[in-house]
């Protein structure tokens, strides 16, 4: 009997008269906000499916953010260590942002133009957690901002993470720290490969005596790559439900999509392995 009383889960909370009520589970992660947010707007059954899908990713670009400005902070203090297990952590985030994309594979043409034309011209291309992933990669455009003209804290956080040092641009400045040539690569602007950066992580991969940065050359590739299976999955979900045409918000679609899928994040890590 005592031994079946310890593995009982407990079921009296010691309510209070505290407003929020329902379990402690339920007020931690507000599961009644959190599960009155969606909405949809017609009656397909692969509506919700859509928002659900779009709501997941926002959070974890959210969480992501975190991890990759986790680790800023850590190359910042010369803390590779602690650098590396954000990165790493932030992979796992990717990996499931990436099969996200399973829960709109099977999204037909049909089920998403009975509900497109409802959303008006929403479009993922406005997320402003996305954008801000983008800049921390260093894919910066200042243009881009106009869209929240009309959100001043929005605004001033994205042209906050549009001035300052990116996620490579942190890591460069500790290879450059480390004793490598390494450019100051802060811009306003996106990421142009540059050989000197090039020759910096040439250095990292031939020389023994820069060997204990090759880890977070390979990290910061692990989240290259997964940067361009993202984008890639996007194109093909988008290529099965909607085709070539034009995005809802005003995008050329599949060749904005497949143009941002060819460009490679972080490009010396890819372009010196020619010759290793």
């Amino acid at each position: 009997m005592g031994h079946d009383t310890v593995e009982r889960p407990n079921l009296s909370f010691g309510r209070t008269d505290e407003p929020e009520r329902g379990t402690p589970y339920a007020r931690y992660v507000r599961l009644d906000e959190l599960h009155s947010l969606q909405h949809p707007l017609s009656e397909t059954p692969a509506e919700l499916s859509f928002i659900v899908t779009t709501q997941v990713m926002e959070l974890l670009f959210g969480l992501l953010r975190h991890e990759w400005t986790l680790a800023q902070h850590a190359l910042r203090a010369d803390d590779l260590p602690g650098a590396l297990a954000a990165l790493r952590r932030g992979t796992h985030v990717q990996d499931v942002l990436v099969e996200s994309w399973d829960l709109l594979a099977t999204l037909t043409p049909q089920e998403f133009n009975s509900f497109r034309p409802l959303f008006g011209e929403a479009s993922g291309f406005q997320s402003a957690a996305f954008l801000h992933l983008e800049f921390l990669l260093g894919n910066k455009n200042p243009a881009l901002l106009n869209m929240y003209r009309d959100s001043p804290g929005t605004l001033a956080e994205l042209t906050e993470a549009l001035r300052s040092p990116g996620l490579y641009d942190d890591a460069l400045a500790l290879l450059a720290r480390r004793g490598l040539a390494v450019p100051d690569t802060v811009s306003e602007q996106r990421h142009r490969a540059n050989e000197a950066v090039a020759a910096a992580w040439r250095r990292v991969y031939g020389e023994p005596e820069h060997a204990g940065l090759l880890p977070l050359a390979e990290a910061l590739l692990d989240v290259a790559e997964r940067v361009t299976r993202w984008r890639q999955r996007h194109l093909a979900a988008v290529k099965r439900a909607m085709g070539g045409k034009p995005g809802s918000g005003g995008s050329s679609g599949l060749t904005w999509l497949r143009r941002s899928a060819e460009q490679d994040v972080f490009p010396e890590l890819w372009s010196i392995r020619d010759g290793l």
